[in-house]
């Protein structure tokens, strides 16, 4: 290979969910993530069940290896919205996942081909320094290390659509 050839491009897929937006930001949303791509999209937005008032929409991506990291920078500004972004592992590069909420902020995981959380051996390693001989740290680390709490969080507007309807339970006391 010369000095003036050209790096190939290694194209990933990925998706965008984007849980919950406000109505209005809708616009600005698909501007965001059209910008980090380069290129026009347009979601298909439905009502948020979950949420009064809100907007939900999926997106599959393409584009060049990092982009899912690009989608997920452009959307973390705007911290009234919940989302996940996802890039399948190419030849060259692991998966990714990103999600976002309100409450929590960003949480960043590599994924291997099945889509499962990564754990690194330091984050493991450091979990077992910090949880000692106690079991309840040790499994506090752990939930953490693997953004646990994130997906507690999301879980229920991830199933809140037609096709899966969120029965929402009370407690009467």
């Amino acid at each position: 290979m010369t000095k003036n050839a050209t790096r190939a491009v290694r194209t990933a897929r990925g998706v965008l969910f984007v849980h919950s937006s406000p109505r209005a930001l809708c616009p600005h949303v698909e501007w965001a993530a059209g910008t980090a791509l380069g290129v026009a999209v347009n979601f298909d937005w439905n009502e948020q069940p979950v949420l009064r008032g809100a907007m939900r929409a999926e997106f599959y991506w393409e584009g060049e290896a990092g982009s899912g990291a690009k989608l997920a920078s452009a959307l973390r500004g705007w911290e009234q919205l919940r989302f996940e972004v996802s890039e399948d592992p190419t030849p060259g590069s692991d998966g990714a996942r990103w999600m976002h909420t309100p409450e929590l902020g960003v949480f960043f995981a590599q994924t291997d081909t099945a889509g499962n959380t990564v754990v690194p051996e330091d984050r493991i390693r450091y979990a077992m320094d910090v949880g000692g001989t106690d079991p309840i740290e040790l499994h506090r680390e752990l939930r953490l290390a693997l953004g646990q709490a994130w997906d507690d969080e999301l879980e229920p507007f991830r199933h809140a659509s037609d096709f899966a309807p969120v029965v929402w339970l009370h407690q009467v006391g």
